[in-house]
């Protein structure tokens, strides 16, 4: 699950140590080869590398699943405000991503007909769009940081006057919700939703308004505007979909077998 790298450390003693594109590159190439070349020989390898749900698969797949939890640990410590080094983060998301992938694509089996196949496509998906997103599509942000002001809509007067009301809400919001944040600068995370859940979901609301007033998403091409929720999107898929094969594989075993043996660790065979 890749995002873009841009995270300026909050610690001045921490220093950029991210990978360059050429090594992202290098690394994805390598994972889909490695990915490729188990296919190819899957059919040579001993029986335990072959049988869907036995013990060697059933643990790659545990493994698979722990690396890739990594990207989401990644955006609960931003979320929760603790990640004092993103760029490690970051670093350590890349990679865990890939080996997770590399992982999960041998714990299938090679049965890719079968639904939880569905997850190893979502984590290609996942792979192109953050790899999109880090060599071209951090690029186009660049480009449109770097941009004249003219590129952006400029708001009639009934939308001026509702920005200014929503900045004055906002503020009283902020003065409660977090007294020494500046309103220019503030984002939600976690630790504001615990302790003040219903002054969370109404700043929110009011900043998703002001950014639809303002056509910040429209002010740019929209692969640049909507690479980022399709990427979140379909990471938070991936792991609905790795908990439903979690729950279907431990207490509905034998639906899942479809009357084979029943391989894996498992608490029910229903």
């Amino acid at each position: 699950m890749l995002q873009s790298p841009h995270f300026p450390p909050t610690d001045p003693r921490v220093q950029r140590h991210d990978f360059p594109d050429a090594r992202l590159l290098q690394l994805t190439v390598a994972a889909i080869v490695v990915i490729v070349l188990w296919f190819l020989v899957r059919g040579v390898l001993p029986e335990m590398w072959r049988a869907p749900g036995s013990p060697a698969l059933y643990f790659t797949g545990v493994a698979g699943v722990l690396l890739l939890l990594v990207p989401v640990a990644f955006v609960l410590a931003k979320r929760g405000g603790h990640s004092a080094n993103p760029v490690g983060w970051f670093n350590a998301h890349i990679v865990c991503s890939l080996i997770g992938m590399v992982l999960i694509a041998i714990h299938s089996g090679g049965f890719l007909r079968r639904p939880p196949a569905l997850l190893l496509l979502t984590l290609l998906a996942l792979a192109a769009i953050g790899v999109w997103a880090r060599v071209r599509g951090s690029r186009r942000m660049a480009a449109t940081f770097a941009s004249k002001a003219p590129a952006f809509t400029v708001p009639d007067t009934a939308t001026r006057e509702r920005l200014r009301a929503l900045i004055i809400e906002k503020r009283h919001m902020l003065a409660e919700l977090d007294p020494q944040a500046i309103e220019g600068t503030f984002s939600v995370n976690l630790p504001h939703f615990l302790s003040h859940p219903r002054l969370a979901l109404a700043y929110r609301k009011l900043a998703r308004e002001e950014s639809l007033l303002l056509g910040s998403r429209r002010a740019v091409p929209a692969q640049q505007a909507w690479w980022r929720p399709l990427h979140m999107a379909l990471a938070w898929l991936f792991v609905l979909g790795v908990a439903i094969h979690l729950v279907t594989v431990t207490f509905f075993a034998g639906y899942v077998a479809d009357g084979g043996p029943i391989t894996w660790w498992h608490l029910t065979a229903w």
